[in-house]
């Protein structure tokens, strides 16, 4: 028997692995001679690794793990040339090279004892829970823990949308909304015709930047549309959904479908604020659609769950609002979304034209704006740097969905467009994900997927790509902003990590990161997937702490040894 001795630093032959065998894994490769007949064959050099190899049964293949000298023999019989099925040969050879690529180097770390006394406290499993850390300039990852098993990555998922988009798209895409008609205005500033507002999909269209739209149009000399408000939201494909769908919540803004023409993610803006021995009530964004009865009184205690003491209730074409307000809360923002969107566009519209001194006869319908129409007035999107960062800092559902939707090829833009498109850019960039599961980009689904070991291998190429910058950027920094800023406040991982976090019921993930005492920066993934992963907070804020002081296993010396 002959046996190799790989890991390290050191090399394994090319045909098995093509640049090296990862760093900082020892493990065995023994080739065994047996007599022909024998199940497995095998030659001394198993040829390079090759897609599509199919299923080995189990007794071809072992791996025997050693954790005291933390080496993995693998074993591959080999026996003379005679005899033998040359393609069941080629799948076993090639299979032993997946198993080490796979199997051995990660998923078999074990978790600090602080790390496992924390989950047992939470009581969640170690099996329900995901970490890899991984030095953003090293090769493999450093330690992982379930880093191959497919789980919900929950807004985590942001990460892989702002970074393809950032590549396919570029860190300067804008978007464009527009005012268009069939003629130019008379004189008298009469639109005899129909007005089209076309949209292509701007994540970032507030009704502060929908007012100056409208502005510029009144500008250009317009006052009185004497047809219809057609309403072109041909950009994207977006089947017909329930907002209330993913948690009956239908009037959460957060839950609003993504749309070609979407401003301020359709909803509207209240204020709510103490005064003398009452709650005031004030209506932010004027919309002609709906009429708003709120009855508020003033209470005390803390202001935690304020929204939760709200009692809403919505008839067509007017919202009732009663409940306590604390006093202790101060002045708080509501967004509610209780209008379906061509009635929201037609009130809104309908409202801010009446205050710019214009009217709208016609109606408000959906149409195509006709190809050689006249552009009246126009209003850009900040380009996309700008809004990924938004996105990522504050976990905007909405503009997630509204980018995912732009990566699709093709002037009519759907989410199955967009999924594959990311399918197949990662595959030309070398990454392959066979557990990946896209649905809208966002994270705010029951169906998406991806392991921790993948999301990590995404941090670790935005990082080493063009856009770290714009990427970086739009992070939230642990104690200080967005998502993390109450989070790690007075450890040494504030100000040094920066997180993308991601919540839904059973679970509770974050990737981004870590740059320890030493300056030494890491990538990091923790994914928990269990009923009780909202109480895995302290146990993520533990692990992240570990990487930041450089106590975490494995980061007492570099790559060189120092």
């Amino acid at each position: 028997m002959r046996e190799h001795v790989f890991g390290s630093g050191r090399t394994l032959p090319s045909p098995l692995f093509k640049g090296g065998a990862p760093k900082g894994r020892g493990f065995v490769v023994k080739f065994i001679r047996q007599t022909p007949g024998a199940s497995c064959r095998g030659q001394d050099t198993p040829p390079p690794l090759k897609r599509g190899l199919g299923v080995l049964p189990p007794e071809r293949l072992c791996h025997l793990p050693d954790p005291a000298v933390r080496k993995t023999s693998l074993v591959i019989p080999r026996h003379s040339r005679a005899g033998g099925n040359p393609v069941r040969l080629w799948l076993c050879r090639s299979l032993c090279v997946v198993a080490l690529l796979f199997a051995l180097p990660l998923g078999a770390d074990t978790l600090p004892k602080s790390i496992q006394l924390a989950l047992a406290q939470a009581r969640i499993p170690e099996s329900a829970i995901a970490v890899v850390v991984e030095p953003v300039e090293g090769n493999g990852a450093q330690f992982s823990h379930n880093g191959n098993v497919a789980m919900n990555p929950a807004s985590v998922m942001k990460l892989l949308t702002a970074h393809a988009a950032l590549e396919l798209l570029g860190p300067a895409a804008s978007w464009r909304t527009g005012f268009w008609a069939e003629i130019e205005p008379d004189e008298d500033g009469q639109l005899r015709g129909n007005l089209y507002l076309k949209g292509n999909g701007d994540p970032a269209l507030t009704v502060e930047k929908f007012w100056r739209l409208l502005r510029q149009l009144r500008a250009r000399g317009v006052k009185t549309i004497t047809g219809d408000l057609m309403l072109d939201r041909s950009a994207f494909i977006v089947p017909a959904g329930n907002p209330g769908a993913f948690d009956k919540r239908p009037l959460r803004a957060y839950n609003t479908l993504p749309d070609a023409l979407l401003v301020d993610a359709f909803a509207l803006s209240f204020s709510l604020r103490p005064e003398e021995e009452k709650a005031r009530f004030l209506v932010d964004i004027p919309n002609d659609n709906i009429a708003i009865d709120a009855k508020m009184t003033l209470g005390q205690g803390g202001c935690d769950g304020w929204r939760e003491r709200l009692t809403i209730r919505q008839t067509p074409g007017r919202l009732e609002i009663a409940g306590e307000f604390p006093k202790s809360c101060g002045e708080r923002s509501l967004l509610l979304a209780p209008l379906k969107p061509d009635a929201y566009l037609d009130g809104l519209f309908r409202a801010l034209w009446r205050e710019l001194g214009g009217s709208l006869k016609g109606k408000t319908r959906s149409g195509t704006t006709p190809p050689d129409s006249i552009l009246l007035a126009a209003q850009n999107s900040p380009p996309l740097a700008d809004i990924v960062r938004d996105m990522n800092k504050w976990s905007n559902n909405v503009s997630a969905r509204q980018i995912f939707l732009a990566l699709g090829e093709g002037t009519a833009k759907s989410e199955a467009a967009s999924a594959k498109r990311v399918a197949n850019w990662l595959s030309d960039v070398g990454l392959d994900f066979p557990e990946l599961v896209l649905e809208n980009g966002s994270g705010l689904s029951r169906l998406e997927r991806i392991s921790a070991r993948h999301m990590n291998q995404i941090l670790v190429r935005a990082w080493r790509g063009a856009n770290m910058p714009d990427f970086l950027a739009s992070l939230p920094i642990a104690g200080v902003d967005g998502t993390m800023q109450k989070r790690l406040t007075g450890t040494v991982a504030m100000g040094r990590a920066r997180f993308k976090t991601g919540l839904l019921d059973h679970v509770k993930t974050a990737a981004g990161y870590v740059q320890d005492v030493r300056g030494r920066r890491y990538a990091m993934t923790i994914f928990i997937n269990h009923p009780n992963a909202g109480s895995g907070q302290g146990v993520m804020d533990a692990l992240i702490r570990q990487v930041a002081e450089g106590s975490f296993p494995e980061q007492g010396t570099d790559k060189t040894g120092n």
